[in-house]
């Protein structure tokens, strides 16, 4: 393939990501306007008009706020690739250091991560302290942002910058199957945070408090029973000192496994519900959805980093990319901004199998506990998370990892009865 034709395609794929996009989008929020004034039947008794019209005006302002972090990230990777960008911070980076170094590969990435990071800080502290407290979410002061930003930015030297490096160097030593070895770094570290997160990584952040004895522990125990769950403790965390929404996820794997709950969704649901949005996390497990997703997210890597490893030889990626400088520094940085670019057209059907995992885990937790508990909860969530009750069909096929309010509540209810 030549320089010019490989620029051609890159620019055809973004431009037709853009027009697939900006229309969905647009859609989406005019569906929800266009529905605001009317709450669904199946949810007129538990859900306000009030609600319903805040649900809809914050998930306007979403979309129209996602809208211009799409333009903006559009221009931004436009200008580091065709525009010179990359090029210019290489040569920054090589002037400094060795060109073709270590020292200079970690230097090029590092400046190519912060330069990015700037760019999408103004669109950040918008959403964070305009967006999300103009709807009543916000609860991230100044000083918290401060800090959490310099602890991430700590956790990148002390594991990021040793991880890039390695990766750096398997690529400059291992031979033509260097990729390989990459990968298998990669996979080897994705599941090693999985272990130690729980433990290490997010009390950085948060505090994790065990829960207290009562009468949600003691469903939580018998639920953990009677799924022949075994678990290394249950958590309360302060998410409330970042958000009003709630949450509550699992962590870790094996022997770190771990549950924890948003002291915000403590706040919101009764014991009851709360066993059954657990109960829909174990279906989760129950079906082994975790190791299925990390089977494809494995597989499809590998041919990822394979593809990869053909692209490092090849001086068209590189110079239709705006880059003169080959090497393994530019073969990263290309192909990971590259890449988002042309695998859009797999978001539909990625979403698609994250909705059959939901109403899977769904079905599990109305076999665990009663259905009518999970319903409730559901409809708890979505009115105190301002979750829009009329979403765009089409946008949703294709974005939404969870199914629309209707069709989940739904089945819920068939379940039920």
């Amino acid at each position: 393939m030549s320089t010019s034709s490989f620029t051609t395609l890159f620019l055809v794929a973004v431009l037709a990501g853009l027009a697939v996009r900006i229309p969905l989008a647009l859609r989406h929020a005019r569906h929800v306007s266009a529905h605001r004034n009317a709450v669904p039947p199946a949810f007129a008794t538990a859900i306000g008009l009030d609600a319903h019209r805040k649900a809809a005006d914050y998930t306007v302002a979403r979309v129209h706020l996602g809208l211009v972090d799409l333009l903006v990230s559009t221009v931004w990777l436009l200008i580091l690739t065709l525009g010179g960008g990359l090029q210019a911070l290489f040569d920054l980076s090589a002037g400094v250091l060795d060109a073709g170094s270590l020292g200079q590969g970690v230097a090029f990435l590092t400046l190519v991560a912060v330069a990015s990071w700037l760019v999408d800080l103004p669109l950040g502290l918008y959403r964070s302290f305009v967006l999300e407290a103009r709807f009543g979410f916000n609860r991230l002061t100044p000083r918290l942002f401060v800090a959490d930003t310099l602890k991430g930015a700590l956790l990148a030297a002390l594991i990021g910058l040793p991880l890039l490096a390695g990766a750096l160097w398997l690529m400059g030593a291992m031979g033509e199957r260097w990729w390989l070895w990459v990968w298998a770094a990669w996979l080897g570290f994705n599941l090693l945070a999985m272990l130690i997160y729980p433990s290490f990584i997010a009390p950085l952040f948060n505090r994790f408090q065990p829960l207290e004895d009562g009468d949600l522990k003691t469903r939580i125990e018998a639920l953990m029973t009677r799924c022949g769950f075994r678990l290394s403790g249950l958590f309360v965390m302060d998410g409330s000192k970042r958000s009003a929404h709630g949450n509550a996820y699992f962590t870790g794997f094996g022997g770190s496994r771990r549950i924890v709950f948003f002291d915000t969704l403590l706040e919101k649901l009764d014991p009851a519900e709360v066993e059954a949005v657990l109960a829909h996390e174990l279906g989760h497990y129950h079906h082994h959805h975790l190791w299925k997703r990390l089977a494809v997210i494995g597989t499809g890597s590998l041919a990822f980093f394979a593809l990869l490893g053909a692209l490092a030889q090849q001086g068209w990626f590189f110079t239709g990319l705006g880059m003169t400088a080959t090497g393994a520094a530019p073969t990263l940085v290309l192909f990971s901004l590259a890449l988002p670019v042309f695998t859009f057209p797999l978001t539909p059907l990625m979403s698609h199998w994250s909705r059959r995992h939901e109403f899977e885990a769904d079905a599990y937790a109305a076999r665990q506990a009663p259905a009518a508990s999970l319903i409730s909860a559901l409809v708890k969530l979505y009115r105190d998370n301002a979750s829009t009750l009329t979403p765009d069909p089409l946008y949703s096929r294709v974005y939404d990892s969870h199914p629309p309010a209707a069709v989940r509540i739904a089945r819920l209810e068939a379940a039920a009865r």
